[in-house]
């Protein structure tokens, strides 16, 4: 099937303590949304991009492309308010039946086999959500008291989350939720079940200046 991405890039930097949206944060010498990008052209080259950005971001994107002579094909859409609505209108760019995955713009370390396992499990079972094992304890915590749980029930999920286009296309139907957390609690509602399949460790989201540290280690790593 067609492979296509939106990837969805809203951040306003206010983690980072910083006036530039952490997606065009450099890393490795270039912006973090460029290596995104890079991800899934290097994954499949005849790969379909979304690139959803805020309207107040369009311009200086263009200039980051023209300042790094970055060429690789892709669409660009307006945001909305909430990620949901950013998503929703990625989504007008999709075109016929196909596998569409939705990323996050700062998750510039997805690797190639992960996304082998996102798209190949979306074709066999409809959806693909990448995740890992908690490694750490776990403690839940309510306003009365707090209590061990099992963490080998638990998964951090990742991005990005692959469905068949038409899956995805009718779930983004729906009214905006708040319990709306990702594409795959979107596409939930529907009774669709989520499939999961192993994610990459360093597939990390950029949020913080440690996660900027983390990701110039990864970057000089070899």
């Amino acid at each position: 099937m067609k492979k296509e991405v939106i990837i969805v890039a809203g951040g306003q930097g206010q983690r980072m303590h910083s006036a530039l949206p952490k997606q065009f944060l450099l890393l490795g010498g270039k912006p973090v949304l460029m290596h995104s990008i890079e991800c899934f052209f290097c994954y499949d080259s005849s790969i379909h991009i979304v690139l959803v950005l805020p309207e107040n971001q369009l311009g200086y994107w263009e200039e980051l492309k023209s300042a790094y002579q970055f060429n690789i094909p892709h669409d660009v859409v307006t945001g909305g308010n909430e990620r949901f609505f950013s998503v929703q209108n990625g989504l007008t760019h999709i075109s016929g039946n196909s596998l569409v995955a939705v990323h996050d713009g700062v998750r510039p370390f997805v690797s190639d086999e992960t996304l082998h396992r996102c798209f190949d499990g979306a074709e066999k079972y409809g959806n693909a959500v990448p995740c890992c094992k908690v490694n750490d304890s776990m403690r839940q915590v309510t306003q009365q008291k707090n209590c061990a749980v099992d963490r080998s029930v638990f998964r951090v999920i990742q991005t990005p989350q692959v469905f068949r286009s038409d899956i995805l296309v009718k779930a983004y139907e729906q009214d905006f939720s708040a319990r709306f957390t990702d594409d795959a609690s979107v596409v939930e509602i529907l009774g669709e079940n989520i499939h999961l399949v192993d994610g990459n460790i360093e597939n990390i989201k950029i949020t913080t200046t440690f996660d900027l540290l983390v990701g110039e280690a990864l970057i000089k790593s070899p």
